[in-house]
């Protein structure tokens, strides 16, 4: 897990190679995993989930924005998305990272941000979920969501596995909407599991938790072990359907994820849209690199002989080769 986790973290915090990104990855087979880059198309996706019984959750991907106005426009791009849900009537939330509204530029410009963005979602009876980032953006996210509560119901967070803390975590805020996953980003041995059995088993001992504690929990991930545990585990303590769901990401699984919608789970996509899509994609490579294959077979262009994960890392290697990327 450690040489191949890391690589593709190293991967999803490169400038060149996420510029590079920008400008290619359509072509790389990015669409089968990014619903379109404008609301119009994002709609279209989800509307077509929705028809199949999938909620969704929509993000408009970019994070660690350092300009004032990357982080007004994305608070005004996330303002439209939660007009176009009312307007659709669609069956869908909004996720989105503080970084992309101004943390790392002010704590207060950030929270004015998500004031107005929670306000306008609660108008609507929409819900906002803040997903949760690197370590150094653990507590103020969490304090961002404490002053919130103090005025809007709507909003809920996530709780990474990998951390030591994370326990402590979920008993805190077990009355809220909890989205459990296992982490995605580098994080020190002080700090964080760095074992995948270790991950796992806190992994399986959170969801247990919240699902016996908890106010709504929101179960990601794409392993059918996990999900048959789960399965089991709500039957025997008779735990109702209507208090958990299960969340895939856009683009992976999808068999799987109309087979839980049939079976009579709530089921929920994550739905990234956007042309910020390189370090999302290498961070869930990083997270599970399984999910290459699962992607894969999905991508597989038989007129070119593309497969997403050979072509993103031939690209990659290539501007390794010609920039000296690491000046």
């Amino acid at each position: 897990m450690g040489f191949t986790r890391d690589f593709f973290i190293m991967l999803s915090q490169n400038k060149v190679l996420n510029s590079g990104a920008k400008r290619w990855g359509l072509k790389l087979g990015a669409q089968t995993v990014v619903a379109g880059t404008t609301i119009p198309e994002m709609v279209k996706s989800v509307h077509q989930l929705n028809q199949k019984g999938i909620s969704v959750t929509i993000d408009n991907l970019g994070e660690f924005v350092f300009e004032k106005q990357e982080a007004i426009d994305a608070k005004i791009q996330i303002l439209e998305v939660i007009e176009a849900i009312h307007e659709y009537n669609l069956d869908a939330h909004i996720s989105l990272k503080p970084t992309q509204l101004g943390l790392d530029i002010g704590y207060d410009f950030c929270l004015n941000n998500l004031r107005e963005i929670v306000a306008k979602a609660n108008g609507y009876n929409i819900f906002i979920n803040f997903d949760m980032e690197d370590y150094s953006h653990l507590q103020p996210s969490f304090n961002l969501l404490d002053e919130l509560s103090k005025d809007y119901s709507n909003i809920g967070t996530v709780i990474q596995a990998y951390f030591y803390q994370a326990e402590a975590d979920i008993e805190k805020y077990k009355d809220y909407r909890l989205r459990i996953v296992k982490g995605a980003y580098k994080e020190p041995v002080n700090l964080a599991f760095q074992d995948k059995k270790e991950i796992d088993q806190n992994y399986i001992k959170l969801i247990e938790y919240h699902l016996l504690n908890g106010k709504f929990t929101s179960i990601a991930t794409h392993d059918h072990h996990v999900i048959n545990h789960v399965k089991k585990f709500v039957e025997e303590h008779k735990i109702p359907k209507d208090k958990f769901e299960f969340q895939m990401l856009y683009g992976f699984r999808k068999e799987l994820q109309l087979e839980l919608a049939g079976e009579g789970y709530n089921f929920c996509t994550y739905v990234p849209f956007g042309i910020d899509w390189y370090g999302y994609f290498m961070r869930r490579l990083a997270e599970r690199p399984q999910n290459l294959n699962l992607v894969a077979k999905q991508v597989f262009n038989k007129k070119t002989n593309t497969l997403i994960g050979i072509g993103t890392t031939a690209f990659l290697l290539g501007r390794i080769s010609k920039k000296n990327i690491n000046k």
